[in-house]
């Protein structure tokens, strides 16, 4: 690959930022993802499309003879709808229907992508010669052969405009799009290595590009996990189809879109591993409609919040050794309106809860409100590791993380390592030392504990504050060394009173 096609270069991703950016003025930033994600897909495929060509070449088979590249999982794409043509018309004002007519031919020949891809490029309102501009950019990279994908470049590059859009986006964004740190932490404290990984509100795709890859770093096979999804927004579900094919990873969110308190697609399924960033706080949510649904074991949820519907939904689906993380607002570890406060008691009595993670502000882009990890666990003594029965962990994360901009926190590698070693030490894990209380991070509960507490599971409440090294300095010695620093600041600030009111006095403004 020559470098003017190496989409790793440092600042790669910003300059196609910039490029699609540009559209901005004439369409909303709702929209433009669709645009600039959707001819990112189309490059991808028609690469990945061109180098398997060449290997049929070599090995003397039919270049077009599309089970040659089904039978690789590699996407059809048709003369008219490949790179080359799209790349040679760039310049055209009819370059917005030649890529729909692109997206049209593929979503025929490819049936996994029907209904998937982005057709309205030919709109008035969208910029032709900025979307030319566009298209030049996109063929700067080869994001579809088999260097790039073995470094995941479209997927880094996919990531970062995810990431982007839902900061363009505000609170939209946080519809597709759950900050990586959140989800790695998620991740790297369940471990799911083997097994059925469920996200009943699986946006686009984040926690299962996050599995895999938790997967893979530890050398474990991607085919030991079967992955299960559902999204209720159309758009967003088709992003996710979009994101995972990029990848290549097979997984079931089913034919369409659908509302998962409404309209189950995997009723049935009972998942060892639920990881979901559910929407927080959800009034609309149909919950009138569903007063005896079978899912309530444990209460039922208020009409007014889908929190706890939430909650229950994923203790639903889990499988009898099962083990979910996932986020939710603030508000849920604490709230006793509509009968959560008597949910949650229920949860604590059958010892489902196993963890509880208090997690910074400004982590979010949809929301600079802080956010809090759930940990359920249907079997806290399977056999698998020390017996936590009758206890909670509770995790105070708060102060961790650093700001990335003005409004923007991430945890580091390190940070994240640190929440999850306490966890697996606390579930006495190989490998991961001892478990111990620390003062303001963290401490195992006894569920009597936690009831005294009112069955209110934020971790502040347990954790305690951290010791504060002790100062030894003499109270009357530290005294007159403040003192003498403060007469210090006095006599300057008088000297500088003086020198501005020379000045004032020299352009006539004595006082």
């Amino acid at each position: 690959m020559s470098k003017n096609n190496n989409a790793g270069n440092i600042g790669f991703e910003e300059k196609l930022w910039s490029a699609a950016d540009k559209l901005r003025n004439n369409v909303d930033p709702g929209e433009y993802k669709h645009v600039v994600l959707g001819l990112l897909f189309l490059k991808y495929i028609s690469d990945a499309f061109e180098e398997q060509k060449e290997f049929i070449i070599k090995d003397g088979g039919d270049p077009e003879d599309n089970d040659e590249y089904l039978a690789k999982n590699v996407f059809w794409v048709s003369k008219k709808a490949r790179w080359e043509k799209i790349k040679s018309q760039a310049k055209q004002p009819t370059i917005g229907q030649i890529i729909d007519d692109s997206m049209v031919l593929i979503e025929k020949d490819n049936k996994t992508l029907k209904g998937v891809l982005p057709k309205d490029y030919a709109r008035p309102s969208l910029d032709k010669t900025r979307l030319g501009e566009l298209v030049d950019m996109v063929s700067t990279i080869k994001v579809g052969d088999k260097e790039s994908r073995s470094k995941d470049l479209l997927g880094r590059v996919y990531e970062y405009f995810l990431s982007k859009f839902a900061s363009a986006e505000g609170k939209g964004g946080g519809e597709f799009y759950t900050p990586k740190s959140i989800v790695k932490t998620l991740v790297e404290m369940i471990e799911p290595y083997k097994g059925r990984v469920f996200d009943p509100c699986c946006g686009s795709g984040g926690m299962f590009v996050q599995s895999e890859k938790f997967v893979e770093s530890h050398q474990g096979r991607i085919g030991d996990i079967s992955i299960y999804g559902q999204e209720s927004n159309p758009t967003t579900w088709r992003l996710c189809k979009m994101n995972l094919a990029i990848r290549g990873i097979d997984c079931n969110i089913g034919q369409h879109h659908a509302d998962s308190f409404h309209k189950d697609l995997h009723s049935d399924l009972k998942a060892d591993y639920i990881l979901a960033n559910p929407p927080f706080n959800i009034s609309d949510w149909g919950g009138e409609r569903l007063r005896d649904d079978k899912r309530w074991k444990y209460g039922i949820p208020p009409a007014g919040n889908a929190n706890y519907a939430w909650i229950q939904n994923f203790i639903y689906h889990l499988s009898p050794n099962g083990i979910a993380g996932f986020v939710l607002a603030n508000c849920s570890m604490s709230s006793n309106t509509s009968n959560e406060g008597e949910i949650r008691k229920n949860m604590i009595e059958a010892d489902l809860v196993d963890c509880i993670v208090a997690m910074p502000e400004q982590l979010f882009y949809s929301t600079g409100i802080p956010v809090c990890l759930w940990f359920v666990s249907r079997n806290k003594s399977n056999g698998k590791f020390r017996k936590r029965t009758g206890e909670i962990l509770f995790i105070d994360a708060r102060k961790k993380g650093t700001l990335i901009d003005r409004v923007h926190r991430e945890l580091s590698d390190e940070e994240v390592k640190q929440i999850a070693d306490t966890y697996h030490a606390w579930r006495g894990e190989k490998d991961c030392g001892k478990y111990e209380d620390i003062k303001g991070f963290c401490k195992s509960a006894k569920l009597d504990e936690v009831k005294e507490h009112e069955c209110i599971l934020t971790p502040g409440q347990y954790v305690g504050f951290e010791d504060v090294e002790e100062d030894s300095e003499p109270f009357d010695e530290k005294m007159e060394k403040i003192t003498g620093e403060l007469a210090e600041m006095f006599a300057e600030s008088h000297t500088l009173e003086k020198e501005i009111r020379n000045n004032l006095g020299m352009i006539g403004y004595e006082f």
